[in-house]
Formats: C-alpha cells, sequence, structure tokens
C-alpha cells in the first residue's frame, strides 16, 4: 500500500566464503558479496563472523562484547576477573560511517580460563562448558551487557545498518580470515537492535540466517532443560545453541546433527530402506524437539566447516559454488558472481540436505 513499508518475508540475504586450505583473505571480498544483496536488507541488522582472525590469540577465548553503558561494562569485567585471566582487553577499532548512528559501547577481551574455576565442572569438554555457563550467565544476569562471540581466534561484528556499512564501521577491510559470512538483515517478527543482528554466535558456533523459526518455542524449551538460556530476542538464536547441543554435546556428526534439524517427512521415512529408516526414525524420536520448522536457510561455521542448509521444502534459497580451494555460500548466484565470475562449478543446495565444506579436505558432502 503507497505509504507503507512492504513487509517482505523473504527478505534477508547471507553469504560465506571459506579457503579450504586455510589462507586468509580480508573481509573485503564478502562485504562486496553481500552487499550485492542491498534490496534484501532493510538497514536494520548487518554483521559478519570471521575465522583466523586472531593468530596471536588463537589460544584465547575472545570475548566480543555489547554494553549498553559504563556500569555494565565494569561489573562484566568485574566478573571476568573472578572467572577468567584477561591477557589483553580494548575497544573494538570502528571508523566513521555516517549511516551507522548511536552505536553502543563495543570492547574485546582475550580470555584464558583459571583452572579453578573448572574445580565443578565434570565430563570430557568442561572448559567449554564453562564457559558457555559464562555466556549465559552475562546475557541473562548483567543488565545492559551481551555477548556478540566468545569463540577461539574468530569473532562476530554486526550492528544495526546495511552490511556493507557495518563492515566499513568494523574496519573489516584490516582483518585477515580463511573463512567469512555475512548477513544483511529483514527483520519481520523480532526487533532490530544491535545485539539482534545476525551472527549468532557460541564458542566457535556462527550462524546466519535467511527466513523464520516457527517451531522457536519447542527449539526454545528444548534448549533451556540443558542450561541454554534465550535472551537476545531473535529465533535464530536457538539454531547456534542447537549446534552446540548436538554436535559438541552429544557427539553428532554435522550431517547427522543436520537430519534432526531438517528431518525428512514421515512419508519419506516410510519409504526408505530399512536400515536408513530405522536411523531416521530414531533421530526423530530422540531429536524430534529439536526439529527446525518454517522456512530457513543457514550458514553454519566453526574453526573448521562451513555448512550450508536449507528447510525442508526449501522455501528459502541457497547457491554453492567452488574456484579451486575456495567455496563460496551465498542466497543468490549474483552474490558469488560478484566476486568470482570465473568459477568451476555452481549449484543449488537440495531441500534438507547439508553441503559441508572442511578445513584442509574441501566440499565433503
Amino acid at each position: 500500500m503507497r505509504g507503507e513499508f512492504p513487509r517482505i518475508p523473504s527478505g534477508c540475504s547471507i553469504s560465506g566464503i571459506m579457503d579450504t586450505t586455510g589462507r586468509r583473505m580480508t573481509g573485503e571480498a564478502v562485504i562486496k558479496s553481500i552487499a550485492t544483496m542491498h534490496d534484501r536488507s532493510n538497514g536494520l541488522g548487518g554483521g559478519f563472523a570471521a575465522y583466523g582472525i586472531y593468530p596471536a590469540y588463537r589460544d584465547h577465548y575472545a570475548f566480543h562484547m555489547l554494553y549498553h553503558n559504563q556500569a555494565a561494562r565494569y561489573d562484566t569485567e568485574e566478573y571476568f576477573k573472578d572467572h577468567f585471566v584477561i591477557d589483553h582487553e580494548e575497544s573494538i577499532p570502528t571508523r566513521p560511517v555516517p549511516t551507522i548512528t548511536d552505536p553502543p559501547i563495543l570492547w574485546r577481551y582475550f580470555l584464558r580460563v583459571r583452572p579453578d574455576r573448572l574445580e565443578w565442572a565434570g565430563g570430557p569438554d568442561r572448559e567449554r562448558d564453562f564457559v558457555v555457563s559464562v555466556v549465559m550467565h552475562i546475557n541473562t544476569g548483567i543488565p545492559g551487557a551481551f555477548v556478540f562471540s566468545s569463540g577461539q581466534n574468530m569473532g562476530a561484528f554486526k550492528g544495526v545498518g546495511y552490511p556493507e556499512d557495518i563492515g566499513r564501521f568494523f574496519c573489516l577491510d584490516e582483518y585477515e580470515a580463511y573463512l567469512w559470512s555475512g548477513h544483511g538483515r529483514f527483520p519481520t517478527n523480532t526487533p532490530g537492535w544491535w545485539g539482534g543482528a545476525h551472527p549468532f554466535c557460541l564458542l566457535d558456533w556462527s550462524v546466519v540466517h535467511n527466513g523464520e523459526i516457527s517451531s522457536y518455542g519447542i527449539n526454545k524449551r528444548y534448549l533451556e532443560m540443558f542450561g541454554y538460556k534465550m535472551e537476545l530476542q531473535t529465533d535464530t538464536e536457538v539454531v547456534a545453541y542447537l549446534f552446540d547441543l548436538l554436535c559438541r554435546q552429544h557427539g553428532l556428526p554435522f550431517a547427522v546433527a543436520c537430519r534432526a534439524f531438517a528431518a525428512p517427512f514421515w512419508k519419506d521415512v516410510d519409504r526408505m530402506p530399512e536400515e536408513e529408516r530405522a536411523i531416521a526414525t530414531s533421530l526423530r524420536q530422540v531429536y524430534g524437539s529439536a526439529l527446525i520448522n518454517g522456512p530457513f536457510s543457514f550458514i553454519v561455521a566453526t574453526g573448521r566447516m562451513m555448512v550450508a542448509l536449507t528447510d525442508r521444502i526449501k522455501l528459502r534459497p541457497m547457491v554453492i559454488a567452488q574456484k579451486g580451494d575456495l567455496v563460496y555460500m551465498a542466497s543468490e548466484e549474483s552474490a558469488i558472481r560478484e566476486i568470482a565470475p570465473a568459477l568451476d562449478r555452481v549449484w543449488t543446495v537440495k531441500a534438507g540436505e547439508p553441503v559441508i565444506a572442511e578445513l584442509g579436505r574441501g566440499i565433503v558432502q
């Protein structure tokens, strides 16, 4: 209607680039790629995840923080001092960009867990379990403080604005990473604010998402059983936590976890060979509350992998391409061609079936 801002439920743009040999590149390419899809976002959210950017602190947990006020910063730093050794901390570098206004306080810390803080924890991955508990406490227990990212040798850079402007604001042309993902947001059901921009991160996980998660309520209640807390006011937050739960805590391979998130319909399960049917049935029975419903396409990354996944009937687009050792994933082929005109291979993701690129191996599925 004339005079009204149009609602575009198919909006949002996502793009990812990975050099599977580990060679690092600046953020210029991913910024250029996501800018090609400018009209898929509306300036209420943009962001990037980058892997390999902190080689001097590769074994530290790099916490990127958002603070609404100085009191939140001081409270968080006191909390950090009780739980970590802080080897370095500083303001996240930014440059003036006219379209980026009223940014919050943006700070980063390079932390090592204090050994005495792990005495209470059990299990084979107790240090990372501890870091997850810290993230949950900050997001829910320290007013005005939120964690952008908490992984090792990686970080998230996001805010309110078009993604290309956010990239310039955070000086991403001055960083080098072997894996980049980017997102342009068109929020439809949740507010546009700095903490609600994509990517959503936990430890080394990062997720950028196009679509809506209609199963958010079920997914949220399921995750809360395992201590995860949703405070960022955006449905995509559950995806990062689901990957952490199923892959890190439960030890499921990437491909198997994706089969739980985008499980085949029962009518298709019934037609499967006996062994495959038994596996699919078991996944539905055990992880039914982790099933993600609604239209979606994701790019999920860790320190070693980049994964593309769409919903079971592919209501959101996803294109994959290769050029030598480089793997590209994006909402539109144009976003890939803009930065790599001559490609070795281009194809679209099949509904509910992941495409997985692995460091040192290339496309493995």
